[in-house]
Formats: structure tokens, C-alpha cells, sequence
């Protein structure tokens, strides 16, 4: 089974330029996750969701690798039914002409 979460839209404090340390920005995140399905042991998308957007406003992550790492790391923690997950974080408004993104898969 492939959970999909598409196009999550956070408003956070993320980055290491001094005015990303005091002005919120928008960052975009995609996830992947492929698990091993059953009834009983089942990942609700909402709660991952949540976490995610927790983490995101809560951590004020300087570095997107930093972020990306902590977020992969509770997700394959509290579920190890995942088989595979892939994170992606973007950043649209950074730079003028450009969106920015880092991303990571784990197998």
C-alpha cells in the first residue's frame, strides 16, 4: 500500500539567512510512504500530517537536511511497518526565479 501526501502547504521559521530566522516562509512537502498493510496496523495519513506540521513550526530547523533527518527518523520510528519513505521539502519563494528542495528516500 502507498500513502500519498501532496502539496502540504506550512507557513514556518526555516533557514539560516537572518531573515529567515524572524520571518515565517512557506515550505511544500511531499511524502511518500510504501507499508506493509493489514487492518490492524494500518498508518493514518492524518496523524502523519500532523506530526509533520508539529515538527515543521515547532523545531525552527536552520538547515532542510536537518529537517528532512528529524521527520524521516520519527516516521520510520513510530511505524516500522514502512517499507519505503520518501521526503521532499521545498522552499517556492526563496529565490526569485527558483524553487529549492531537498529530498531523501529510505529503503
Amino acid at each position: 500500500m502507498t500513502i500519498h501526501i501532496e502539496r502540504l502547504s506550512i507557513d514556518t521559521i526555516i533557514g539560516i539567512l537572518d531573515f529567515e530566522r524572524t520571518l515565517k516562509q512557506t515550505v511544500i512537502v511531499e511524502i511518500r510512504i510504501d507499508y506493509n498493510y493489514s487492518p490492524k496496523s494500518f498508518i493514518d495519513y492524518s496523524i502523519v500530517v500532523n506530526r509533520v506540521e508539529t515538527m515543521l513550526k515547532k523545531s525552527k530547523y536552520g538547515l532542510l537536511e536537518d529537517a528532512i533527518e528529524d521527520i524521516g527518523s520519527s516516521l520510520i520510528s513510530d511505524y516500522p511497518q514502512i517499507d519505503r519513505l520518501y521526503l521532499k521539502i521545498s522552499k517556492p519563494n526563496i529565490i526569485k526565479n527558483a524553487s529549492v528542495a531537498l529530498s531523501k528516500e529510505w529503503k
